[in-house]
């Protein structure tokens, strides 16, 4: 069994909630682990596989999927041609950077969980089939990052050879370093998942609490960074639509006086739906507030349920719970209607 305690946050971690937060109603919930887990797919295998088997079980099932046929312009096709680009800046990362350089940003969240997901795919050492249909997130919703995506995507293709013989060379490491950015406030469930997840995923995250003015997410980057002096860039769930995010590249040093990093930006294009149908198309488990119409993750002093999720009461007659499940949005520009 993979011990919980090399997954778990290390002694500048703040997991205890203050007296001042609102309580959680999903607080003494148990996380519930269906099969969308590493370790059920793994053939019910009772002790969590490691990184290396891990990572080879999610290359084959994107592989797969990456296979399938769907309508040209459906979402699910827009979902296999941001995979691809994705995948693309991943493992021009893996190229310019060794292990050791490289860590993740994590915070439980929905676009995190997929940037983790392709990541480890893409440790796998045989890499994964992304060499066709390279201009089909052009279509429908979903542009790439213009004159840099396209770049990347050739610098990516030009290397591919390299990039698979640097990754069959390489060992891979036992675990993922990341960093956890905790919000004021942190949701136990959320903190229950993250816990979760990291030991599926093999993560080794160190929490750092953001507690404004004393500490901020500029402060704790820096914080981290000073405590592995290695790291070079930091892996990102940054889409787009969120703050800060209209004007970023897949590829990005920090400026404005954060400390300095590269930031890479795998899923940056993808749509709020796109990143919905990737997680439920490839049954991958995900933290349950999303269910009870949570659909961006902070605090719970600043968090609460998207009101457009909000049921009419004769729905409420017919469904569990006053609100619908985060996939059931549409609209990008409504995902943070449930954040203060």
């Amino acid at each position: 069994m993979l011990d919980s305690s090399s997954n778990v946050s290390r002694s500048h971690a703040g997991n205890t909630v203050p007296e001042s937060c609102p309580s959680d109603a999903n607080a003494n919930a148990k996380m519930s682990t269906p099969s969308h887990t590493v370790a059920t797919l793994m053939h019910g295998e009772p002790q969590m596989p490691p990184l290396k088997q891990v990572a080879s079980l999610l290359h084959s099932r994107l592989d797969a999927f990456l296979s399938e046929s769907h309508e040209e312009g459906s979402l699910l096709q827009r979902v296999q041609a941001q995979t691809r680009i994705s995948m693309r800046v991943i493992q021009e990362a893996l190229q310019r950077h060794p292990y050791e350089e490289l860590s993740l940003s994590y915070n439980g969240g929905k676009d995190c969980l997929v940037m983790v997901v392709l990541f480890l795919a893409c440790l796998h050492c045989t890499g994964i089939r992304v060499d066709h249909d390279d201009n089909k997130a052009k279509n429908g919703s979903t542009p790439s990052s213009g004159e840099e995506s396209h770049d990347t995507v050739q610098a990516a293709a030009a290397t591919h050879d390299k990039e698979n013989q640097q990754m069959q060379t390489h060992t891979l490491p036992q675990e993922i370093p990341a960093i956890y950015a905790q919000p004021e406030c942190p949701f136990p469930s959320v903190e229950s998942f993250i816990h979760s997840s990291a030991q599926t995923y093999h993560l080794s995250i160190q929490t750092y609490p953001t507690n404004p003015p004393k500490s901020s997410l500029k402060s704790v980057f820096a914080s981290y960074l000073d405590a592995n002096p290695s790291i070079r860039a930091i892996f990102v769930g940054t889409r787009r639509t969120d703050p800060f995010g209209a004007d970023l590249t897949h590829f990005a040093r920090t400026d404005h006086g954060w400390p300095d990093f590269i930031r890479i930006h795998p899923v940056i294009d993808w749509r709020y739906a796109e990143i919905w149908a990737f997680i439920r198309h490839l049954g991958i488990d995900y933290c349950d507030l999303y269910d009870q119409g949570y659909t961006s993750l902070g605090g719970m002093n600043n968090t609460h349920p998207n009101p457009k999720l909000k049921r009419t009461d004769e729905e409420a007659k017919q469904f569990d719970g006053e609100y619908k499940p985060a996939y059931e949005l549409v609209s990008d520009d409504e995902e943070r209607l449930g954040r203060a």
